[in-house]
Protein backbone atom coordinates (compact mmCIF):
# COMPACT_ATOMS: atom_id res chain seq x y z
CA UNK A 1 0.00 0.00 0.00
CA UNK A 2 1.22 3.36 -0.58
CA UNK A 3 2.00 5.72 1.73
CA UNK A 4 2.26 9.80 1.02
CA UNK A 5 4.12 12.01 3.94
CA UNK A 6 2.80 15.88 4.75
CA UNK A 7 5.35 18.38 4.36
CA UNK A 8 4.19 19.68 6.81
CA UNK A 9 3.39 17.68 9.91
CA UNK A 10 5.55 14.41 8.41
CA UNK A 11 2.98 12.39 9.56
CA UNK A 12 2.08 9.30 7.29
CA UNK A 13 -0.84 9.28 5.23
CA UNK A 14 -2.84 7.19 3.05
CA UNK A 15 -3.48 8.10 -0.67
CA UNK A 16 -7.45 8.45 0.48
CA UNK A 17 -6.65 10.57 2.94
CA UNK A 18 -4.80 12.88 0.80
CA UNK A 19 -6.95 13.01 -2.19
CA UNK A 20 -9.75 14.45 0.77
CA UNK A 21 -7.37 16.71 2.18
CA UNK A 22 -6.88 17.87 -2.15
CA UNK A 23 -10.87 18.11 -2.59
CA UNK A 24 -11.26 20.36 0.66
CA UNK A 25 -8.81 22.67 -0.44
CA UNK A 26 -11.21 24.71 -2.78
CA UNK A 27 -10.00 28.14 -5.12
CA UNK A 28 -12.12 31.14 -3.73
CA UNK A 29 -13.02 33.98 -5.34
CA UNK A 30 -11.55 37.66 -4.57
CA UNK A 31 -14.86 38.69 -3.18
CA UNK A 32 -14.94 35.36 -0.59
CA UNK A 33 -11.76 36.06 0.44
CA UNK A 34 -12.89 40.04 0.95
CA UNK A 35 -15.69 38.75 2.94
CA UNK A 36 -13.41 36.20 5.12
CA UNK A 37 -10.87 39.35 5.65
CA UNK A 38 -13.76 41.52 6.77
CA UNK A 39 -15.39 38.48 9.30
CA UNK A 40 -12.11 38.49 11.33
CA UNK A 41 -12.11 41.65 12.15
CA UNK A 42 -14.35 42.57 15.12
CA UNK A 43 -14.64 46.36 14.79
CA UNK A 44 -16.30 45.42 11.38
CA UNK A 45 -18.78 43.29 12.35
CA UNK A 46 -20.41 45.09 15.78
CA UNK A 47 -20.64 48.14 13.06
CA UNK A 48 -22.06 45.74 10.97
CA UNK A 49 -24.56 45.08 13.44
CA UNK A 50 -24.93 48.43 14.95
CA UNK A 51 -26.18 49.27 11.50
CA UNK A 52 -28.42 46.57 10.90
CA UNK A 53 -30.37 47.23 14.03
CA UNK A 54 -30.48 51.00 13.45
CA UNK A 55 -31.98 50.03 10.39
CA UNK A 56 -34.44 47.27 11.98
CA UNK A 57 -35.57 50.10 14.24
CA UNK A 58 -35.79 53.01 11.36
CA UNK A 59 -38.05 50.65 9.34
CA UNK A 60 -40.29 49.45 12.23
CA UNK A 61 -40.86 52.55 13.80
CA UNK A 62 -44.86 52.25 12.91
CA UNK A 63 -44.67 49.12 15.11
CA UNK A 64 -42.92 51.10 17.89
CA UNK A 65 -45.76 53.92 17.31
CA UNK A 66 -48.18 50.82 17.60
CA UNK A 67 -46.65 49.16 20.82
CA UNK A 68 -46.21 52.16 22.91
CA UNK A 69 -49.47 53.57 21.55
CA UNK A 70 -47.87 57.65 20.66
CA UNK A 71 -47.56 58.98 17.37
CA UNK A 72 -44.69 61.18 16.59
CA UNK A 73 -46.08 64.26 16.77
CA UNK A 74 -48.55 63.65 19.06
CA UNK A 75 -48.62 65.77 22.17
CA UNK A 76 -49.20 64.74 25.82
CA UNK A 77 -49.37 67.75 27.85
CA UNK A 78 -50.60 65.91 30.79
CA UNK A 79 -48.62 63.15 31.14
CA UNK A 80 -45.94 63.88 28.91
CA UNK A 81 -45.30 67.03 31.33
CA UNK A 82 -44.87 67.75 34.76
CA UNK A 83 -46.92 70.49 36.32
CA UNK A 84 -44.33 72.64 35.59
CA UNK A 85 -44.28 72.05 32.02
CA UNK A 86 -40.85 70.46 32.71
CA UNK A 87 -41.06 67.27 30.40
CA UNK A 88 -41.10 64.02 31.99
CA UNK A 89 -37.57 61.60 32.56
CA UNK A 90 -37.78 57.67 31.45
CA UNK A 91 -40.42 55.71 32.72
CA UNK A 92 -42.77 52.74 32.01
CA UNK A 93 -45.23 55.35 29.63
CA UNK A 94 -42.26 57.18 28.13
CA UNK A 95 -39.61 54.36 27.74
CA UNK A 96 -36.92 57.39 26.87
CA UNK A 97 -38.77 60.35 28.07
CA UNK A 98 -40.62 63.13 26.59
CA UNK A 99 -39.77 66.32 24.78
CA UNK A 100 -41.34 70.40 25.93
CA UNK A 101 -44.06 69.87 23.67
CA UNK A 102 -44.66 66.18 25.82
CA UNK A 103 -43.82 63.60 23.08
CA UNK A 104 -42.37 60.69 23.57
CA UNK A 105 -38.39 60.12 22.05
CA UNK A 106 -38.71 57.21 21.50
CA UNK A 107 -40.94 57.22 18.94
CA UNK A 108 -39.75 60.48 17.82
CA UNK A 109 -36.26 59.01 17.40
CA UNK A 110 -37.53 56.02 15.55
CA UNK A 111 -38.97 57.75 12.46
CA UNK A 112 -35.64 60.33 13.23
CA UNK A 113 -33.61 57.36 11.77
CA UNK A 114 -35.92 56.96 8.87
CA UNK A 115 -34.73 60.96 7.92
CA UNK A 116 -31.52 60.76 8.53
CA UNK A 117 -30.80 56.93 6.87
CA UNK A 118 -32.89 57.99 3.97
CA UNK A 119 -30.78 61.33 3.96
CA UNK A 120 -27.28 59.52 4.14
CA UNK A 121 -28.18 56.85 1.88
CA UNK A 122 -30.03 58.70 -1.03
CA UNK A 123 -27.11 61.61 -1.04
CA UNK A 124 -24.68 59.49 -0.77
CA UNK A 125 -25.66 57.75 -3.65
CA UNK A 126 -26.70 60.27 -6.04
CA UNK A 127 -23.24 61.96 -5.14
CA UNK A 128 -21.13 59.12 -5.82
CA UNK A 129 -22.64 58.44 -9.14
CA UNK A 130 -22.04 62.15 -9.70
CA UNK A 131 -18.47 62.24 -8.20
CA UNK A 132 -17.71 58.43 -9.97
CA UNK A 133 -18.99 60.02 -13.73
CA UNK A 134 -16.58 63.46 -13.67
CA UNK A 135 -14.16 61.84 -12.46
CA UNK A 136 -13.37 59.07 -14.82
CA UNK A 137 -14.34 61.67 -17.44
CA UNK A 138 -11.52 64.27 -16.08
CA UNK A 139 -9.09 61.34 -15.50
CA UNK A 140 -9.48 59.28 -19.10
CA UNK A 141 -9.55 62.62 -21.71
CA UNK A 142 -7.34 64.43 -19.75
CA UNK A 143 -6.25 67.78 -21.21
CA UNK A 144 -8.53 70.47 -21.71
CA UNK A 145 -11.42 68.43 -20.39
CA UNK A 146 -9.12 67.39 -16.78
CA UNK A 147 -8.13 70.90 -16.25
CA UNK A 148 -11.26 72.62 -16.39
CA UNK A 149 -13.13 69.57 -14.14
CA UNK A 150 -10.28 69.63 -12.05
CA UNK A 151 -10.88 73.87 -11.45
CA UNK A 152 -14.49 72.97 -10.98
CA UNK A 153 -13.81 70.55 -8.37
CA UNK A 154 -11.53 73.07 -6.09
CA UNK A 155 -14.11 75.79 -7.06
CA UNK A 156 -17.50 73.42 -5.78
CA UNK A 157 -14.61 72.36 -2.58
CA UNK A 158 -13.58 76.05 -1.85
CA UNK A 159 -17.52 77.25 -1.49
CA UNK A 160 -18.60 77.38 2.04
CA UNK A 161 -20.62 75.08 3.07
CA UNK A 162 -23.05 76.61 5.47
CA UNK A 163 -23.49 80.28 3.70
CA UNK A 164 -25.14 78.53 0.43
CA UNK A 165 -27.09 76.50 2.79
CA UNK A 166 -28.68 79.55 4.55
CA UNK A 167 -29.01 81.78 1.08
CA UNK A 168 -30.41 78.54 -0.60
CA UNK A 169 -33.08 78.18 2.40
CA UNK A 170 -34.01 81.66 2.47
CA UNK A 171 -34.71 81.30 -1.14
CA UNK A 172 -36.02 78.33 -1.57
CA UNK A 173 -37.70 77.35 2.13
CA UNK A 174 -36.52 74.45 3.66
CA UNK A 175 -37.26 70.57 2.65
CA UNK A 176 -36.07 67.20 2.52
CA UNK A 177 -35.63 67.50 -1.08
CA UNK A 178 -33.56 70.73 -0.47
CA UNK A 179 -31.50 69.22 2.38
CA UNK A 180 -30.36 66.15 -0.26
CA UNK A 181 -29.40 68.47 -3.01
CA UNK A 182 -27.05 70.69 -0.60
CA UNK A 183 -25.76 67.73 0.85
CA UNK A 184 -25.24 66.04 -2.60
CA UNK A 185 -23.84 69.56 -4.13
CA UNK A 186 -20.56 69.69 -1.17
CA UNK A 187 -19.74 65.55 -1.25
CA UNK A 188 -18.95 64.45 -4.84
CA UNK A 189 -15.77 66.20 -4.67
CA UNK A 190 -13.87 64.02 -2.58
CA UNK A 191 -14.82 60.72 -4.51
CA UNK A 192 -14.48 62.64 -7.93
CA UNK A 193 -10.74 63.38 -7.12
CA UNK A 194 -10.22 59.59 -5.54
CA UNK A 195 -11.71 58.84 -9.12
CA UNK A 196 -9.19 60.51 -10.97
CA UNK A 197 -6.30 59.96 -9.65
CA UNK A 198 -7.36 56.09 -10.35
CA UNK A 199 -8.56 56.44 -13.71
CA UNK A 200 -5.22 58.61 -14.55
CA UNK A 201 -2.76 55.37 -14.00
CA UNK A 202 -5.15 52.77 -15.19
CA UNK A 203 -5.84 54.43 -18.34
CA UNK A 204 -2.25 53.44 -18.97
CA UNK A 205 -2.41 49.66 -18.85
CA UNK A 206 -1.98 47.05 -21.34
CA UNK A 207 -5.88 46.07 -21.58
CA UNK A 208 -6.75 49.96 -22.35
CA UNK A 209 -4.53 49.99 -24.95
CA UNK A 210 -5.64 46.73 -26.76
CA UNK A 211 -9.42 48.04 -26.26
CA UNK A 212 -8.60 51.59 -28.08
CA UNK A 213 -6.78 49.31 -30.96
CA UNK A 214 -9.74 46.94 -30.94
CA UNK A 215 -11.93 50.25 -32.52
CA UNK A 216 -13.80 50.76 -29.27
CA UNK A 217 -15.30 54.14 -28.41
CA UNK A 218 -14.03 55.65 -25.26
CA UNK A 219 -17.25 55.50 -23.32
CA UNK A 220 -17.31 51.68 -23.97
CA UNK A 221 -13.71 51.61 -22.54
CA UNK A 222 -14.51 53.68 -19.63
CA UNK A 223 -17.87 51.42 -18.58
CA UNK A 224 -16.55 48.00 -19.25
CA UNK A 225 -13.00 48.31 -18.82
CA UNK A 226 -11.86 50.64 -16.69
CA UNK A 227 -15.18 51.08 -13.97
CA UNK A 228 -14.94 47.22 -12.93
CA UNK A 229 -11.29 48.00 -11.81
CA UNK A 230 -12.54 50.80 -9.73
CA UNK A 231 -15.25 49.17 -7.41
CA UNK A 232 -12.62 48.73 -4.39
CA UNK A 233 -12.77 52.97 -3.72
CA UNK A 234 -16.35 53.25 -4.80
CA UNK A 235 -17.28 50.88 -1.97
CA UNK A 236 -15.18 52.21 0.52
CA UNK A 237 -16.01 55.87 -0.34
CA UNK A 238 -19.48 55.35 -0.61
CA UNK A 239 -19.87 53.81 2.61
CA UNK A 240 -17.82 56.29 4.09
CA UNK A 241 -19.83 59.55 2.72
CA UNK A 242 -23.05 58.38 4.35
CA UNK A 243 -21.89 59.29 8.44
CA UNK A 244 -20.93 62.42 6.59
CA UNK A 245 -24.35 62.75 4.58
CA UNK A 246 -26.40 62.14 7.73
CA UNK A 247 -23.99 64.69 9.99
CA UNK A 248 -24.89 66.79 6.94
CA UNK A 249 -28.32 66.59 7.33
CA UNK A 250 -28.36 67.03 11.26
CA UNK A 251 -26.26 70.20 10.90
CA UNK A 252 -29.14 71.53 9.17
CA UNK A 253 -31.55 70.85 10.67
CA UNK A 254 -30.22 71.75 13.88
CA UNK A 255 -29.87 75.11 12.39
CA UNK A 256 -33.47 75.07 11.02
CA UNK A 257 -32.32 74.44 7.42
CA UNK A 258 -33.11 71.07 6.65
CA UNK A 259 -35.90 68.80 8.03
CA UNK A 260 -39.15 70.77 8.35
CA UNK A 261 -40.61 70.19 11.98
CA UNK A 262 -42.76 68.65 13.11
CA UNK A 263 -41.37 65.90 11.18
CA UNK A 264 -38.61 64.35 13.21
CA UNK A 265 -35.12 63.98 12.70
CA UNK A 266 -32.10 64.03 15.00
CA UNK A 267 -31.36 67.34 14.10
CA UNK A 268 -34.23 69.34 15.10
CA UNK A 269 -34.78 66.61 18.32
CA UNK A 270 -31.27 68.68 18.65
CA UNK A 271 -32.18 71.33 18.24
CA UNK A 272 -35.71 71.43 20.60
CA UNK A 273 -33.09 70.23 23.39
CA UNK A 274 -30.90 73.38 22.71
CA UNK A 275 -33.57 75.78 22.49
CA UNK A 276 -34.56 77.31 25.86
CA UNK A 277 -31.38 74.98 27.08
CA UNK A 278 -33.92 72.19 28.05
CA UNK A 279 -30.80 70.04 27.80
CA UNK A 280 -30.53 71.89 31.34
CA UNK A 281 -33.64 70.20 32.89
CA UNK A 282 -34.22 67.27 30.49
CA UNK A 283 -30.84 65.42 29.62
CA UNK A 284 -32.40 63.01 27.73
CA UNK A 285 -33.83 65.41 25.18
CA UNK A 286 -29.68 65.45 23.78
CA UNK A 287 -28.11 62.69 24.89
CA UNK A 288 -30.61 60.29 23.26
CA UNK A 289 -30.23 61.74 19.74
CA UNK A 290 -26.69 62.52 20.14
CA UNK A 291 -25.85 59.14 21.28
CA UNK A 292 -27.64 57.55 18.23
CA UNK A 293 -26.49 60.03 16.10
CA UNK A 294 -22.68 59.05 17.13
CA UNK A 295 -23.60 55.39 17.38
CA UNK A 296 -24.27 55.69 13.77
CA UNK A 297 -21.92 57.51 12.42
CA UNK A 298 -19.20 55.45 13.81
CA UNK A 299 -20.70 52.16 13.06
CA UNK A 300 -20.08 53.55 9.24
CA UNK A 301 -16.63 54.95 9.56
CA UNK A 302 -15.41 52.13 10.79
CA UNK A 303 -17.23 49.56 8.85
CA UNK A 304 -15.79 51.85 5.35
CA UNK A 305 -12.51 51.48 7.18
CA UNK A 306 -13.03 47.43 8.01
CA UNK A 307 -14.26 47.38 4.21
CA UNK A 308 -10.89 49.20 2.95
CA UNK A 309 -8.52 46.45 4.80
CA UNK A 310 -10.68 43.90 3.25
CA UNK A 311 -10.68 45.06 0.11
CA UNK A 312 -6.73 45.86 -0.09
CA UNK A 313 -4.75 42.52 0.29
CA UNK A 314 -1.67 44.45 0.42
CA UNK A 315 -3.07 46.47 3.48
CA UNK A 316 -1.35 45.20 7.31
CA UNK A 317 -4.89 44.50 9.04
CA UNK A 318 -6.14 43.33 5.52
CA UNK A 319 -3.14 40.31 4.53
CA UNK A 320 -3.55 38.89 8.14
Amino acid sequence: MNRVFSKETKVLITPAAAARRAAEVKARSSWQLTAARLVRDPASIVSAIVIVLIVAFALGAPLVAQWTGHGPTEQFRESGLSSAGIPVGPSSEFILGTDQLGRDILVRLAYGARVSLLVGVVASLIASAIGILIGMIAGFFGGVVDTILSRVIDLVMSVPFLLVAIATVSVLGPSLQLSIAVIVFFSWTGLARVIRGQVLAIREREFVEAARSLGESPMSIMFTGVLPNLVVPIIVYTTLMIPAAIVFEATLSFLGLGIVPPTPSWGNMLADAANGSMYMVAPWMVLVPGLALLALTLAFNLLGDGLRDALDPSSTKGGK
